[in-house]
């Protein structure tokens, strides 16, 4: 008589062998993306995949409509939804020699959410700081908000203290202001630079990444680089010897330098957290990471995120709109303090006794809003911190720029930007746009936080006069101006031109030194 063992070995063979020969069915499977209290984008053709038995024949209906096609030779299968219009919630079923139904199906806008830990950081937990947050939170159940972690659910108090506050804090008054059904799909993981977040290939195929890496090579050849760490492990193992030698403790090891543009190891974030989700249909991206580089040696934020962008859009087939949070966090005073969204802005401070020259950080950040498609979350006035408390008030103006830049709602989602400037004497007259209702400086007797300089390239604070869409700059100490900077620093508390619908103006220069 066999033992145990030996029947279940036998058993497993005939499983297997049956397999082979056809005669047990691999029942049809939808991709985990899909799920009961879903929300399907709108407006545009929806991919729904899976996986079957090869050359099964798929059905899948939805809406009045009926697609079909036949898996492939490794069981994936694919249809697309003709374009879908908002409607009652209805019911997804997917057949084959099997069949899979979905229910409380909605059509709306997706909304992905990625970055790092602003991004990432729960609802529940940031409630307790965010009184606005926390009645948000407790507010639901919101019917027409959905959240995908996993699997869609409904937005519930306890699914949504679960969920990421900041897209949250975007999703619930977006979905209120739109009146259609919102989804929100999360893929954020604390303290990671943007370079894991996109593929090594996707860089090699961004034109502005490909450029900065031939520049950056041809400055900082990685030979001349090896020859001086060599240079410099020659000197420490002399030097560790003689220590040794008398009894004292070596000198630190000299590192290897890190490689210009190495690309070799990038993107095992974007394959875990984001590739599962293509190509499911989108409406846009919301985006919150810079605290914690590029991770590619020489390359910076604007040049990376580029990639990033562009990398994205070509993998899910769409070039979709791409929201992002200005960083550093804060660092600016705000129009008005009593506001909830900006309660928690940094106070007004007086100017520094000198111009300050610290903005490139900052400049960089605002930068990559000069990628096609792509609108910035103004964040100076929203209050400061590594972690913003704040998360309601970056929520809710996200969604105002989105309201503004991808719905194309009368609303206004910046304050001035720097247009042109023009030399008049001793003076200059820098024009702005996104003026909204007209300049104005708020807090203290006068609009301060410019500065102009000479050929000398030093820089003086300038006596500033706004001018319509324009402002008038000038100073005693220099009496032949040439460039001009405005809030050039990481942080520019002194900083006060706002349009009059209360959003700051942006730091920027005119300046390339």
């Amino acid at each position: 008589m066999m033992n145990n063992r030996v029947l279940a070995n036998v058993a497993v063979v005939t499983i297997c062998v049956l397999f082979a020969a056809g005669n047990i069915r691999a029942d049809v499977q939808v991709d985990r993306m899909f799920s009961d209290h879903m929300v399907l984008q709108r407006d545009m053709p929806v991919p729904v995949w899976g996986t079957a038995s090869p050359g099964e024949e798929i059905t899948v209906a939805f809406a009045g409509q009926e697609k079909k096609t036949k898996a492939g030779k490794d069981g994936k299968w694919m249809v697309k939804l003709d374009p879908l219009k908002l409607g009652e919630p209805g019911k997804m079923i997917v057949s084959g020699k099997n069949s899979v139904t979905f229910e409380d199906v909605l059509i709306g806008d997706v909304w992905v959410g990625s970055g790092q830990s602003n991004m990432a950081g729960g609802a529940g937990g940031y409630a307790r700081r965010d009184e606005v947050l926390a009645k948000m939170v407790q507010g639901g159940p919101y019917p027409k908000l959905r959240l995908y972690r996993g699997t869609w659910q409904e937005s519930t108090p306890a699914n949504n203290s679960g969920f990421s506050a900041l897209h949250f804090s975007f999703g619930q008054p977006l979905q209120k202001e739109l009146g259609v059904p919102v989804g929100l799909i999360v893929g954020a993981v604390g303290g990671t630079p943007s370079g894991r977040w996109l593929t090594g290939e996707m860089f090699k195929a961004d034109e502005g990444c490909r450029k900065m890496l031939k520049d950056l090579l041809a400055k900082n050849p990685p030979e001349k680089a090896q020859m001086k760490y060599k240079e410099d492990l020659e000197k420490w193992e002399k030097a560790a010897k003689l220590a040794r030698e008398q009894g004292k403790k070596p000198p630190r090891k000299p590192r290897a330098p890190a490689i210009p543009g190495d690309v070799s190891n990038l993107g095992d974030l974007y394959r875990a957290k984001i590739e599962p989700a293509v190509p499911y249909a989108i409406r846009g991206v919301f985006w919150d990471q810079g605290e914690s580089g590029t991770r590619i040696a020489g390359i910076d934020q604007y040049t990376t995120m580029g990639g990033l962008i562009s990398g994205w859009r070509k993998a899910w087939g769409q070039d979709f709109p791409f929201l992002y949070v200005q960083k550093p966090s804060g660092g600016g005073c705000a129009w008005d303090k009593d506001d909830p969204v900006t309660r928690m802005a940094n106070d007004f401070t007086p100017l520094p006794a000198a111009a300050k020259d610290d903005g490139k950080y900052r400049e960089l950040h605002i930068r990559i809003m000069d990628h096609p498609n792509t609108a910035m979350v103004t964040a100076s006035d929203l209050g400061s911190g590594i972690h913003p408390v704040n998360k309601s008030g970056y929520g809710a103006r996200a969604a105002q720029v989105a309201l503004g830049f991808v719905y194309k709602k009368d609303v206004p989602i910046y304050g001035p930007i720097y247009d042109s400037h023009k030399i008049e004497g001793n003076k200059v007259r820098v024009k702005f746009k996104h003026v909204g209702k007209g300049l104005a400086f708020r807090h203290g007797d006068k609009l301060q936080g410019f500065a102009i300089a000479g050929d000398d390239k030093v820089f003086h604070w300038a006596d500033a006069t706004i001018d319509g869409d324009t402002v008038v700059l000038s100073s005693k100490k220099v009496s032949k101006p040439v460039a001009v900077r405005y809030g050039w620093g990481r942080n520019h508390t002194w900083a006060n031109l706002f349009n009059k619908d209360g959003l700051p103006a942006l730091t920027f220069r005119t300046d390339d030194w």
